[in-house]
């Protein structure tokens, strides 16, 4: 009778442990049964699971930063201009998120990195070098922003928060 009560509780405890999981502040949870969306678990605390079926992917819902290496961008009078910048960016759509990058935040990065190199391009083409670094930055962070924005949002369940020019 020891024997058996000497096996039974560690499996108890580790079946017990295998089924609960928390979620924190800072955290947004997808819970997955064999690999399909089961739910959405934004509120903080303990929750439970089915041990063995269901997993748990955590996501940070606070305010990443994505910090692009300086790139080497054409102006209209074909003069090379070096860009360095760099994105805020949140999670608001968790499951598009998580069917769009696979749930990984590199993905998510180079995507928008990828996103972010591609509207900078489109913005420096179309201006000469005195109106890049002068007069008029704001206007192509701006449009850099709003081209990020409409992406990003309906593609990748992600809000855009700002997009800066360093030098």
């Amino acid at each position: 009778m020891k024997k058996i009560i000497i096996v039974l509780v560690p499996l108890i405890a580790i079946l017990l442990s295998s089924s609960l999981y928390t979620v924190n502040e800072t955290q947004v949870a997808i819970k997955l049964r064999l690999g399909e969306i089961v739910s959405i678990v934004e509120n903080p605390g303990l929750k439970f699971k089915t041990p063995f079926v269901n997993n748990v992917v955590f996501f940070d819902n606070r305010i990443q930063t994505l910090d692009s290496a300086a790139e080497s961008f054409l102006t209209v009078e074909k003069k090379n201009v070096m860009v360095d910048s760099y994105v805020k960016w949140r999670i608001v759509d968790t499951e598009k998120f998580y069917i769009s990058t696979g749930g990984t935040m590199a993905s998510a990065n180079i995507r928008l990195a990828q996103n972010n190199q591609d509207a900078l391009r489109s913005e420096f083409s179309k201006r000469t070098i005195k109106e890049v670094v002068s007069d008029q930055r704001e206007a192509i962070m701006a449009s850099v922003k709003s081209k990020l924005k409409s992406i990003a949002e309906g593609e990748y369940g992600i809000e855009i928060i700002d997009v800066r020019i360093k030098r």
